[in-house]
C-alpha cells in the first residue's frame, strides 16, 4: 500500500464513520496527510486527523482516534493501528511477520534509548515526596525519571535533606527540596515509603546499590547487609543486573565484530531463505559467548525462541508507561531481565561461524540484537545505571 493509497483508506474510514453517525462533522477534509510517524509513534505511517476532526465532531481527539482505529483495523493491508499522544494514529501496514519484525526493529533503531518515550503525560506536573530514606528517594528519583519519558513534569519534595553520601554515590539530585507541602500540582502522590533497606546500600556503589533498591517491589525487603548482599556485585548467571548488563555489552561487541568482518545490522528475516546453498545450522558456539550462551542452539526463528525477545521488545513501551502510572521501577526492572534473558539464545547465531560468509539473515540477527541492546540500555538508564559497552 503506498502513502497516496493509505490516504484515500483514511479519508475513506472517515466518511463512513460520517455517514453512519459516529461522527458529527458538517464540513469533511478533502485529503489526509500521512507521514512516518514523529517521537514517540511507531509503525509505518501517522496522520493527525483525530485532532482535525476533534473540534468540529465536538469529541475529545482520543475518543475520534479510536473510532476511526476501530475502522482502519479492518481495512485490507493495515495490520495494527495504535493511538499515541493526543490522538495521533500510527499505522502499521500489513506485509507478513517478517515485515512486522523488520518494522519493529527499525522503530527502534530510530528511535535509540528513548524507544517507549512518549508524550502522553505532556502538561500534567506530579508531586513526588519521599520519606527521608535511602530507598524512597532513590525509588522517587526513578519514578521521576520515567514519567518525564512520559512526557509529565515531576516535581520532587523529600522530608529532609538528601544526605551527602546518597548524592555522590547513589546519584540522586542534590537539589531536592524538604519540608515542601505536596497538594499544589496537578497531579498528587500519596508519599512514597518503601519498605527501607536493612543496611546502608552505599558500599555497593551508584549500581549495584539502586538495582538491589529498585529491582524488588516497594512492598519487599531489599537484599543488603544480609548474606544475600554480595550478589549484586557477582559477575555470574545468578546476579539478575549482571544478566542485563552482560547481554547489552555482548551487543556491542557484536556490532564490532560484525563491522570487523565487514558488515552491518539490517532489519529482515532471521532465517536465510531454503535453497541447495542454504549452510546447516551449526551446533557450535563460541567460548567468549559467556556462561548466558546455551551449547547446541542454533539459529533461532521469528516462530522459535526469538518470538519470546520480539514481542518483549514490542511490549517496552507498555512496560514504560505502566511503569509511569504505577509509580513502580520495579517493573522496568523484571522487563530488563527478561529481555535479556530471550536475549541469549540469539547470541551465537548473530555472527557467520567457520567459513560461512554473511548472509541477510546474520544481517537481521544483528539488527534484531542491536535492538535488544537498545531497549536495555534506554531502561538502564531510566533506573540511572550505566550500560557498559565492555564488561
Amino acid at each position: 500500500m503506498t502513502p497516496v493509497e493509505l490516504s484515500r483508506t483514511v479519508l475513506h474510514a472517515v466518511r463512513r464513520a460520517v455517514d453512519e453517525g459516529e461522527l458529527a462533522v458538517a464540513v469533511l477534509p478533502e485529503r489526509v496527510v500521512v507521514a512516518p510517524p514523529g517521537p514517540g509513534g511507531c509503525g509505518d505511517y501517522a496522520t493527525n486527523v483525530a485532532l482535525q476532526l476533534s473540534r468540529p465532531a465536538g469529541q475529545p481527539a482520543p475518543a475520534v482516534a479510536e473510532l476511526l482505529r476501530t475502522r482502519l483495523l479492518r481495512a485490507d493491508g493495515i495490520s495494527d493501528v495504535v493511538v499515541t499522544g493526543p490522538g495521533f494514529l500510527n499505522i502499521s501496514l500489513d506485509g507478513g511477520a517478517d515485515a512486522r519484525l523488520a518494522r519493529l526493529v527499525r522503530d527502534i533503531l530510530r528511535a535509540g534509548p528513548r524507544y517507549g518515550h512518549s508524550d502522553t503525560l505532556a502538561g500534567q506536573t506530579v508531586e513526588l515526596h519521599a520519606a527521608h530514606d535511602a530507598r524512597a528517594v532513590v525509588l522517587m528519583d526513578a519514578v521521576a525519571r520515567v514519567l518525564r519519558s512520559q512526557g509529565a513534569r515531576p516535581r520532587l519534595t523529600c522530608a529532609g535533606p538528601p544526605e551527602d553520601a546518597w548524592v555522590r554515590i547513589l546519584g540522586v539530585p542534590s537539589d531536592i527540596p524538604s519540608d515542601i507541602p505536596a497538594g499544589t500540582g496537578t497531579g498528587t502522590d500519596a508519599p512514597l515509603r518503601p519498605i527501607p533497606a536493612p543496611a546502608d546500600p552505599t558500599p555497593l556503589g551508584r549500581d549495584a546499590a539502586r538495582w538491589a533498591l529498585l529491582h524488588p517491589a516497594p512492598h519487599d525487603r531489599p537484599h543488603i547487609g544480609d548474606s544475600r548482599s554480595e550478589q549484586h556485585l557477582a559477575q555470574r548467571e545468578t546476579n539478575p543486573l549482571f544478566r542485563v548488563r552482560y547481554a547489552h555489552a555482548r551487543t556491542r561487541a557484536l556490532l564490532r565484530n560484525a563491522a570487523d568482518l565487514g558488515f552491518t545490522p539490517e532489519p529482515g528475516p532471521l532465517t536465510p531463505e531454503p535453497g541447495p546453498l542454504t549452510p546447516e545450522p551449526s551446533p557450535l558456539t563460541s567460548e567468549s559467548d559467556g556462561p548466558l550462551t546455551p551449547e547446541g542452539d542454533g539459529p533461532v526463528t521469528a516462530d522459535g525462541e526469538a518470538q519470546g525477545l520480539i514481542q518483549l521488545l514490542a511490549d517496552h513501551p507498555r512496560v514504560l508507561a505502566a511503569t509511569a502510572a504505577h509509580r513502580a521501577p520495579d517493573r522496568l526492572a523484571r522487563h530488563l531481565v527478561a529481555v535479556a534473558d530471550a536475549l541469549a539464545p540469539l547470541l551465537p547465531s548473530v555472527l557467520p561461524l567457520g567459513d560461512e560468509k554473511p548472509s541477510a539473515a546474520h544481517r537481521a540477527r544483528l539488527a534484531l540484537a542491536e535492538a535488544a541492546g537498545t531497549v536495555l540500555a534506554g531502561g538502564l538508564s531510566l533506573l540511572g545505571i550505566d550500560a557498559p559497552e565492555h564488561l
